[in-house]
């Protein structure tokens, strides 16, 4: 019955596209860890090797800061950085070039409960390439050019306007950013009569004209110099159109303008309200098409006869059946499966946890120490699961109101399937 969902032909591209949203979460949690690291003095060391570094070079450095790190006054801080470059060393013996990315190495003790410290040591191939070879000693690591590979690169710029007032957004992946809110004070009526009617009439029209020109060099400086992939624009009435058509907006900035909507607001809620009615136009983004999933998902759970389902143990029982469609997951979900074994009896056991450092306690058969064999973050050991089924995965941001449903009403974990139940 399932095998008509999971031909070769489905698969592949599916299979892909899990990948590379997986790979970006993975990504992201790795910088969410190496970032709560800090250490107690200068013991966290970055190492940051370009594809076109000598690896032969770097060792030399690293010798050099080897011989240096041996005139730091504290003891306790010029054992551990000594101890960070010799590992350092010790790793790069397993290059013989870097890799195509270049390759960023963090070393070093991190501070643990009480006075201790953990030695901590991560080896990342980054998903750009790397383009300055840099050594840092730090009480944290430095992660800003990897934080810079992670920000979502696909964006729009978004404008809703009236005579009234004007904001100015971003739509960067799958997150609204509002960049600025201005009020226009334009009169909107007078009671004058006459010739005083025509003269506050002209001088409205030359207010009007100054306000309109203002917004358009603030989009100009907002949006010229970024890499957006188009602008839309929205408002009550014909004020937008009117903003769009004449000259108030850089040539280059209007070639890029998509399209013109209808919205009520000119404030932030405006920004949400002309990405929901933009939607047809921005139907592949990302954010449209979790907004799509998750309302479909709501629609599903209320029929009597349901394609949609949430719960870690459903979705577990689904995935095992493999009658998962597509996989929701929360890209904010923190928890852990761990895999947990007696060490007397060998009974084994496996459960969902908040903290990978959980401690399991004694065994209820033999009351022998347990212990955990594996730890693994929830929406990679799902996302396996899947991948081994041909269901799709899609990681569901919390940036709109149907992804936070997604977290807080159902846990964070929803799927359709391939058949009504």
């Amino acid at each position: 019955m399932f095998l008509k969902f999971s031909t070769f032909k489905y698969y592949l591209p599916y299979t892909i596209i899990m990948a590379s949203q997986l790979a970006k979460y993975e990504f992201k949690r790795k910088l969410e860890e190496l970032c709560s690291a800090k250490g107690r003095a200068t013991e966290l060391v970055s190492l940051y090797i370009p594809p076109s570094k000598q690896i032969s070079d770097v060792a030399a450095y690293l010798r050099n800061e080897y011989a240096q790190s041996s005139n730091i006054k504290s003891k306790s801080t010029r054992k551990n950085v000594m101890w960070a470059i010799d590992s350092l060393m010790g790793k790069l013996k397993y290059f013989r070039k870097p890799p195509e990315n270049g390759v960023v190495l963090f070393v070093g003790h991190k501070s643990a409960s009480g006075d201790q410290t953990e030695a901590v040591s991560y080896v990342i191939e980054p998903p750009e390439p790397i383009t300055t070879f840099l050594y840092r000693c730090d009480s944290s690591f430095y992660l800003a050019s990897l934080e810079e590979m992670a920000k979502e690169k696909e964006c729009y710029g978004l404008v809703v306007i009236d005579r009234k007032e004007a904001t100015i957004g971003m739509l960067r992946g799958k997150r609204i950013e509002t960049i600025k809110n201005v009020q226009s004070r334009v009169p909107s009526k007078h009671g004058m009569g006459g010739q005083s009617q025509r003269r506050f009439e002209r001088l409205i029209e030359i207010a009007a004209h100054e306000y309109f020109k203002k917004i358009g060099d603030m989009v100009t400086d907002a949006f010229l110099n970024e890499n957006i992939k188009g602008i839309i624009v929205g408002g009550p009435g014909g004020t937008k159109d009117f903003f769009v058509e004449k000259d108030y907006l850089h040539h280059e900035l209007k070639k890029k303008i998509i399209d013109t909507f209808d919205v009520g607001y000119t404030d932030e809620y405006g920004l949400k309200e002309l990405v929901e009615n933009a939607s047809s136009a921005l139907s592949n983004i990302d954010l449209m098409r979790e907004k799509r999933l998750i309302q479909t998902l709501m629609k599903e759970i209320i029929k009597e006869e349901s394609l949609g389902a949430y719960g870690e143990d459903e979705i577990r029982k689904f995935l095992r059946m493999g009658a998962v469609e597509t996989l929701l997951l929360s890209e904010e979900l923190r928890k852990y499966r761990i895999k947990i074994r007696c060490t007397s009896c060998g009974c084994t056991e496996e459960k969902t946890v908040d903290d990978k450092n959980f401690e399991p306690g004694d065994c209820k058969k033999c009351s022998a120490s347990l212990v955990i064999d594996e730890a693994e973050d929830i929406v990679e050991e799902l996302s396996k699961k899947a991948e081994k089924t041909g269901a799709k995965v899609e990681l569901v941001s919390t940036d709109s109101a149907e992804g936070e449903t997604l977290l807080k009403a159902f846990g964070g974990i929803a799927a359709l399937l391939r058949f009504r139940r």
